[in-house]
C-alpha cells in the first residue's frame, strides 16, 4: 500500500527552470522543505562537482567523461524523526538516473547512502526511495526507505544522459510526514520572502504573502514564459494566485528594497466519474475494488491517477484509513467513498462518488461425503438436514428438497442458491452412495486352549470393522488374547454403521483324535473347560446321525464304545449346549465338531 505521499509538483517549461529553481553546482544546490522544485529540463553540468572522479556510488562517467551529465542539486534537512523517501517523477522515454548524500557540505559528501543507475528499458515514471506511487513492487529503480532524525542534512543529485529532456518533479513522502505533517523538513534552509515553489489545485486560491517591516510599498510581476510584466494594480502586501506562472513581488521598505521570486502551479484536479452499485457474494477472496477503477475513471488516464475506497465520506476527504484493494465483505449493504488524487499532486483530488456494495450470503454446505447403504435397508438420508429459507435447494435428480431418501447406490449432488437481479451465489456437496454387504461373522478361531486362550472373529467380508469381547472396549484387532474358558458374548461393528453383530461363544478345548485301546494313552475323548459352562450337555453322532452318546458335567467323556460294544475307526461328530445368561438353552457356534476314533 503507498505510504502517505504528499508534495507533488508539476511539469513546467524550461524556461521556468532557469529562474532559480535548478542548480548544476552542488555548492548552490536548490534547498528544498515543503512544495518540492520543478525542474523543466537540465542542460550541462556546469563545474565537475567530483573533481575527475570516474565514479561515486553506482554512478560511473557518462559521455562526457565526468560523472554528472545534465545535473541538477538539491538539498534539505530533517526536522523529525521517522521514515522518509522520495519520488522523482519523469517522462517514461527518459533515463534519469540519481545519488542521495548525507553530508553537510559538497566539500565532503563521501559516497551516496543511496543511489540508481538502473538504464529505463522498462519505460517506468518514477525512481526514488521507499514506493512506487503507482503501487508496482516490481520495479528496480526504488531504494530502501531513509530513517532519519533531525538536523542530518542531504544533498541530491538528479542526473540525466541527454541533452534533450522534459525534466523531473520531486515528490516525498513516508510515514514522518504522518506524524509531522508540516514540519519533517527544516525550511530554515530556505532564505526567501515568498517561501519555496507552491503546488495547488486549479479549485484553490494561493495567497502571497510578502509582508515586511517598515515597507512603504509592493509591486507584484507575472511570468507565464515571456519574461515578467508588472501586475497592474496590485500594491498590497499579499496578493491572491490562481493562474501557473513564475511571480516576483519588489518590497520597498525605508532602507531598501527587496525582490523575491516563487513559483505557483496549479494542477486541475481529477473528477470521480458515477459508479453502479455491485451485488456480490459472500467469501474468503473478497471483492476486488480496483475493478471499479474504470468506472471512476472514466475517460481519465489511469496513469495520471490513483483510485482508493474508504468506508467514508471523511475518510474519503481526508485520504486516511484506505480500505484494502481485496476487501473481505460481510453480509449486507455497504457504501464505498471512492477518491481520486493525481499522481503528481495527491492534495488534487475528488471525492464525490460512492456505490453500494450488497454481499449476499453464500450457503454454507458440508464437505462431500461418502455414504454407505447396507444390503437390508430400504433407503439412507442424504442432504441438508438444518436447511435455510433463504435458499433454494436442488439435486442433480432433479428433486427440489433439500434431503433425498436414497435406496440406489450412485453419485448425489446438491446444489444451493442463493440469489438477487443476475448475481447467483452457489455452493454444491457431493454424496457418494455406496452399496456394502451386510457383515457376518463367518467363524472364530480358537488356539491354545488352556487357562488363557486366544480367539480371533473372522468376518465374512473385507471391510472396516471394530471387535469386541464381553465389556471390554472395542478394537481394530479381531484377536484376543487370554480368553479364559467358558462362555463369552463377542461383538462386530462395521465403521460404516450398517450393523453391529453379537455371538454367544463357548471356549472349549478337545484333541482331534483319541485311540481307545487301553493303553493308557488318549483311550478316552472329552471336552475340556465344559466345566465352566452352566449345565453342558455334548451329544455324540456318527456320521449317519444316529446318537451314541451324551455327556455332561458329571459323565464327560468317552471311550468310543455303544451299548457296550466298541466301535469301529472312523469320523464322529458331537453337539454342544449350555444354558445362557438369559436362561435359554442354545447351541455352541463356531466350534469344529468334528473328531476321529483311531484303532
Amino acid at each position: 500500500m503507498l505510504r502517505h505521499v504528499i508534495i507533488f509538483f508539476l511539469f513546467l517549461m524550461a524556461y521556468h527552470a532557469a529562474l532559480g529553481q535548478i542548480s548544476s553546482e552542488c555548492s548552490n544546490a536548490i534547498p528544498i522543505c515543503y512544495n518540492t522544485p520543478i525542474n523543466g529540463g537540465t542542460i550541462g553540468y556546469g563545474i565537475d562537482d567530483f573533481n575527475g572522479a570516474v565514479s561515486s556510488g553506482c554512478l560511473e562517467a557518462t559521455t562526457t567523461g565526468a560523472i554528472e551529465s545534465n545535473s541538477a542539486w538539491y538539498r534539505f534537512r530533517a526536522n523529525a524523526a521517522g521514515q522518509l523517501g522520495f519520488n522523482i517523477g519523469h517522462d517514461s522515454s527518459e533515463d534519469w538516473d540519481f545519488a542521495l548524500y548525507q553530508a553537510a557540505d559538497c566539500n565532503n559528501l563521501g559516497e551516496p547512502i543511496r543511489c540508481n543507475f538502473f538504464d529505463n528499458r522498462d519505460e517506468n515514471s518514477f525512481i526514488g526511495i521507499g514506493e512506487d506511487p503507482t503501487g508496482d513492487t516490481s520495479t528496480l529503480q526504488y531504494g530502501e526507505w531513509l530513517m532519519v532524525e533531525p538536523g542530518q542534512d542531504f544533498y541530491l543529485l538528479i542526473n540525466n544522459f541527454s541533452d534533450v529532456n522534459s525534466g523531473f518533479s520531486i515528490q516525498f513522502s513516508g510515514d514522518v510526514f504522518e506524524t509531522n505533517p508540516y514540519d519533517a523538513l527544516d525550511c530554515s534552509i530556505i532564505n526567501n520572502l515568498l517561501g519555496p515553489p507552491i503546488a495547488a489545485c486549479s479549485n484553490e486560491v494561493v495567497v502571497l504573502d510578502a509582508t515586511s517591516p517598515n515597507a512603504t510599498n509592493y509591486v507584484w510581476y507575472q511570468d507565464v514564459g515571456s519574461g515578467f510584466e508588472e501586475i497592474i494594480g496590485e500594491n498590497n502586501a499579499t496578493y491572491q494566485v490562481t493562474q501557473s506562472a513564475m511571480y516576483r513581488v519588489l518590497v520597498v521598505t525605508t532602507t531598501e528594497q527587496i525582490i523575491s521570486e516563487v513559483q505557483v502551479a496549479f494542477l486541475s484536479p481529477p473528477t470521480t466519474n458515477p459508479i453502479i452499485d455491485e451485488i456480490t457474494c459472500e467469501n474468503s477472496i473478497g471483492f476486488d475494488l480496483t475493478s471499479k477503477d474504470n468506472e471512476a475513471l472514466g475517460n481519465q488516464n489511469s496513469a495520471d491517477y490513483i483510485v482508493s475506497y474508504y468506508s467514508s465520506q471523511a475518510d474519503a476527504d481526508l485520504g486516511v484509513n484506505e480500505l484494502p484493494k481485496q476487501l473481505i465483505t460481510t453480509p449486507g449493504i455497504q457504501t464505498i467513498f471512492a477518491r481520486i488524487a493525481s499522481v503528481q499532486n495527491p492534495n488534487c483530488f475528488d471525492a464525490t462518488a460512492s456505490f453500494e456494495l450488497n454481499t449476499l450470503i453464500t450457503p454454507m454446505l458440508g464437505t462431500d461425503e461418502e455414504i454407505y447403504l447396507c444390503d437390508l435397508s430400504s433407503f439412507v438420508t442424504i442432504g441438508e438436514s438444518i436447511p435455510s429459507i433463504e435458499f433454494e435447494y436442488s439435486w442433480n435428480t432433479g428433486e427440489t428438497t433439500p434431503e433425498l431418501n436414497v435406496s440406489q447406490p450412485g453419485q448425489y449432488i446438491l446444489t444451493a442458491t442463493s440469489s438477487l437481479a443476475n448475481v447467483f451465489c452457489v455452493r454444491t456437496q457431493t454424496f457418494t452412495v455406496i452399496e456394502t454387504e451386510l457383515p457376518e461373522i463367518l467363524e472364530v478361531l480358537f488356539s491354545d486352549f488352556s487357562i488363557e486362550n486366544t480367539v480371533e472373529i473372522v468376518p465374512n467380508a473385507l471391510g472396516d470393522f471394530e471387535f469386541r469381547i464381553d465389556d471390554e472396549p472395542y478394537q481394530s484387532s479381531p484377536v484376543f488374547e487370554g480368553v479364559l474358558p467358558g462362555n463369552h458374548t463377542i461383538y462386530m461393528r462395521d465403521l460404516q454403521g450398517c450393523a453391529t453383530i453379537i455371538e454367544e461363544i463357548a471356549v472349549i478345548g478337545y484333541l482331534p483324535y483319541f485311540t481307545p485301546n487301553g493303553d493308557g494313552v488318549n483311550d478316552n475323548w472329552n471336552l475340556m473347560g465344559i466345566e465352566h459352562l452352566n449345565d453342558p450337555v455334548v451329544s455324540i453322532f456318527d456320521r449317519y446321525g444316529k446318537a451314541l452318546k451324551t455327556l455332561n458335567n458329571s459323565s464327560n467323556d468317552w471311550d468310543g464304545t455303544h451299548n457296550g460294544e466298541p466301535l469301529p475307526g472312523s469320523d464322529y461328530w458331537f453337539q454342544l449346549s449350555f444354558i445362557d445368561d438369559n436362561g435359554n438353552r442354545i447351541n455352541a457356534k463356531f466350534i469344529e465338531n468334528h473328531f476321529s476314533l483311531r484303532r
